[in-house]
């Protein structure tokens, strides 16, 4: 009589590598949250015993690229994590691969851009060609501060500046912690600017030059499990369930422009 298998046997209970994307600009909330979602998922999934997040972003949102970084650091305390930067890691996108335990990149693929940028449109001199005027009633001096139908006052622009500062200081902070790197060394660094990853291995900034498979490897030896690999794709926006993806990324691109035009931006985003 054949005997039963154990459990640990069958397929679907075999240990395993989970694999998340986290591609494009950091810039939909819902997208963010699904993602969040998923990796909460994998941390709860005791099948999974390594995460490789392959990241190819050139950041976005300040607030959300944080909400990404917070989730696999929390991730990050329940399994090892692994960040491979498949073409971009930038800004945002690189504040999301420190929160992993080892970043792995290609050589060539740019990596950086440690900085900050809060926008600000000011259309007053368009309304005033187009007799647009605006009747404001706000209990707050400084309610309205962040419309564009003004200039900033120079108060308020020094207000824009501390908090631009705070936003700065906590992003090189974090980079200092998780890359056990010196504070000042990192703030030497965050000019803006980019470097290849093979330049970024040589400052600390990644540990290994390698592609999505090297990234893979290293999570089989470091989660002691064998290649098997699941991918874990966050479901889509409403929007691209609805409609067809072309269509979709479209509408997301339109509408973030109109929004980005329109509203002020706090970013860790790369200005190329």
């Amino acid at each position: 009589m054949s005997q039963l298998r154990q459990p640990s046997e069958f397929p679907w209970q075999r240990p395993r590598i989970g694999l998340i994307d986290v591609h494009g600009p950091i810039m939909q909330s819902a997208r963010v949250a699904e993602t969040v979602r998923a990796l909460g998922a994998l941390a709860a999934d005791k099948r999974v015993r390594v995460v490789v997040l392959d990241i190819d972003s050139p950041g976005g949102s300040a607030g959300l690229a944080d909400h990404l970084h917070l989730a696999v650091s929390r991730l990050g305390q329940t399994k090892p994590v692994i960040a491979h930067i498949r073409n971009l890691g930038l800004s945002g996108g690189y504040l999301v691969a420190c929160a992993a335990r080892r970043i792995v990149a290609p050589p060539t693929a740019l990596v950086g851009s440690i900085g900050v940028i809060i926008a600000r449109p000011v259309v007053q001199e368009l309304m005033e060609r187009l007799g647009i005027k605006m009747f404001v009633s706000r209990i707050g001096e400084h309610k309205d501060m962040m419309q564009p139908w003004r200039e900033p006052t120079p108060v308020e622009a020094e207000k824009l500046a501390a908090l631009r500062d705070e936003f700065y200081e906590w992003f090189i902070g974090r980079v200092a912690e998780k890359r056990g790197l010196p504070l000042e060394q990192v703030r030497s660094y965050a000019t803006g600017e980019f470097f290849t990853a093979a330049r970024a291995k040589e400052m600390g900034l990644v540990d290994d030059l390698g592609d999505l498979d090297t990234a893979l490897d290293m999570a089989s030896e470091m989660g002691r499990v064998p290649r098997n690999v699941v991918h874990i794709r966050p479901r889509r926006p409403l929007l691209e369930r609805l409609f067809s993806p072309a269509a979709a990324s479209l509408a997301h691109h339109l509408a973030q422009e109109l929004e980005s035009r329109l509203q002020v931006r706090v970013e860790y985003r790369s200005g190329g």
